[in-house]
């Protein structure tokens, strides 16, 4: 069971992490409320958590595309 959660945390979309990142809690608390919330929803929570890691990558990308000052 350590090894499944090992692999979906290298190979995840990293969702949980960077919104315990940006809340300053820690990434278990975040996985444990998606979870919780995904019985108590029954699957909306899903989407939402498939809309963050869309929005997410596409701000990644973005992002990387700025040129730094530095640079110039």
């Amino acid at each position: 069971m350590i090894e499944f959660r090992y692999f979906l945390e290298r190979h995840g979309f990293y969702v949980c992490s960077r919104l315990a990142e940006w809340m300053g809690i820690r990434a278990k608390n975040v996985r444990l409320f998606f979870i919780y919330m995904s019985f108590f929803s029954l699957g909306i929570n899903f989407a939402i958590y498939l809309t963050l890691a869309f929005w997410f990558k596409i701000k990644d990308l973005i992002s990387r595309k700025r040129s730094s000052v530095f640079d110039l």
